[in-house]
C-alpha cells in the first residue's frame, strides 16, 4: 500500500506540472514497473536454488559459451567478419583483460589507464621467448604472466603512494613508456614488431594456427573461467575484504589495520598476470604483433568495459565487455555511422 501511494503520489505530482490527469490504473503501473527488477529476480531464485540447481545452471551456462563458435545462427551473426574470429577478438579477449582490470579498479579502487601495457609485456614475452627459444606456448605462458607481474611491481611500488588523478596520470605514462621502447628497441623488432609468432601445439585434438579461431577462443574461455574462479575465491576471504575497504575509504581502512600498500601492490600484481596472460594468447593468434597495437585506446576501451557493466561485478564486467566488443561489428554494416550509434548506446 506505501508502494502504491507513493508511486501514484509522485506520479500526479509529475503530471500536475504537464497538466495532465493521472488514473489510478496508471499509478498501478508505475508501481509494477518500480518492483521488476531483473537482477533480484534471479538473485531471489539463485538464493533459494538447492546446490545440485546452481550446479546443474552453471554447467549448462559454460557448456553454452563453449557451443557458441559452433552455432550458426543469423541472428547473432556479424554481416561483414567472421562471427568465429568476432568471438576471439575482441569478445573473448576483452572479457579477460577486463575481468584482470576489475581487480584493480573495481575490487581496489585504483583508476589505472595503463593496463594495456601488461598486455603488451606478455605478447612481446611470448614472441621474444617463442622466436629464439625452443619453448612451446605452455612453457611460455607462465614467464609471461610473470614478467607482466614483475612489471606491476616495479610500477606498483613507487606509484601506489599517491591516489586519485595522480595515479591515474602514471599508469597512463606506464603504458606509454612501454609502447615507446618497444617502437625504439631494435632487438625486439623495433617500429615493425616481429612476426613467424608460433602458435601453440595441439591440444585434445584442437589444432591451432590453422586459421580457425575457434581453439583459441575455447583456450582463452577456460583462461577466463579460472580467473574468475581465482577472483571470487580472493574476494570471500581476507585480500577481497581488505579491497573492499581500501575501495570505500582508504584512510579509515589504513586506521584500522589494513597493509593498503600491500594489497594494492597485490591488486596490480594479479591485474598484469591476467593481462600477460591475455598478451600470450593474442600473439600466438595474430602470429605477428607491432607496438601500434597497444596504445592507449585499447586501455580506455577495456576501462569503458568494466565501468559500463559496473566496477567491482565481476559478470556485469563480462557481460560489459561482450557488449562493447559486440555491438561495434554487428553495426559494421553502418560504415562509419556504426561509430555514432555506438556512442549512443555508450
Amino acid at each position: 500500500c506505501h508502494i502504491r501511494s507513493s508511486c501514484l503520489c509522485t506520479t500526479r505530482k509529475a503530471n500536475w506540472l504537464t497538466g495532465r490527469s493521472v488514473t489510478e490504473s496508471e499509478g498501478l503501473v508505475v508501481a509494477d514497473l518500480s518492483r521488476f527488477n531483473l537482477r533480484d529476480i534471479f538473485g531471489n531464485w539463485w538464493d533459494k536454488a538447492s546446490p545440485i540447481q546452481r550446479g546443474i545452471f552453471r554447467v549448462l551456462l559454460i557448456a553454452l559459451f563453449y557451443a557458441l563458435p559452433l552455432l550458426n545462427n543469423p541472428i547473432i551473426d556479424t554481416p561483414e567478419t567472421s562471427f568465429q574470429s568476432v568471438l576471439f577478438y575482441p569478445l573473448i579477449m576483452f572479457s579477460l583483460m577486463a575481468v584482470g582490470l576489475n581487480v584493480v579498479v573495481g575490487k581496489s579502487g585504483i583508476l589505472d589507464l595503463g593496463y594495456v601495457a601488461f598486455f603488451a609485456i606478455g605478447a612481446y614475452t611470448h614472441a621474444m621467448l617463442g622466436i629464439k627459444t625452443g619453448l612451446n606456448f605452455y612453457e611460455i605462458l607462465p614467464i609471461a604472466m610473470g614478467m607482466a607481474m614483475l612489471a606491476g611491481v616495479i610500477l606498483g611500488l613507487p606509484a601506489l603512494r599517491l591516489r586519485g588523478d595522480y595515479l591515474a596520470i602514471i599508469t597512463l605514462g606506464f603504458g606509454e613508456i612501454v609502447r615507446i621502447i618497444a617502437i625504439n628497441t631494435e632487438a625486439i623488432g623495433g617500429s615493425a614488431g616481429l612476426t613467424d609468432i608460433p602458435p601453440p601445439p595441439s591440444i585434445l585434438g584442437l589444432k591451432f594456427g590453422s586459421g580457425d579461431p575457434r581453439p583459441y577462443y575455447w583456450l582463452t574461455l577456460t583462461l577466463v573461467i579460472l580467473v574468475i574462479w581465482g577472483v571470487l575465491r580472493l574476494s570471500h576471504r581476507k585480500p577481497g575484504r581488505a579491497w573492499e575497504a581500501i575501495r570505500q575509504d582508504e584512510d579509515v581502512a589504513e586506521f584500522m589495520g589494513v597493509s593498503t600498500l600491500k594489497y594494492k601492490l597485490w591488486a596490480f600484481i594479479i591485474g598484469g598476470a591476467v593481462g600477460g596472460a591475455a598478451g600470450a594468447v593474442y600473439a600466438s593468434q595474430i602470429l605477428s604483433i607491432q607496438p601500434e597495437m597497444f596504445n592507449l585506446n585499447l586501455s580506455i576501451m577495456i576501462l569503458a568495459c568494466v565501468v559500463f557493466g559496473g566496477m567491482g561485478n565481476i559478470w556485469g564486467v563480462i557481460v560489459g565487455a561482450v557488449l562493447l566488443g559486440y555491438l561495434p561489428e554487428k553495426l559494421r554494416f553502418l560504415s562509419d555511422y556504426r561509430i555514432v550509434f555506438f556512442g549512443l548506446l555508450m
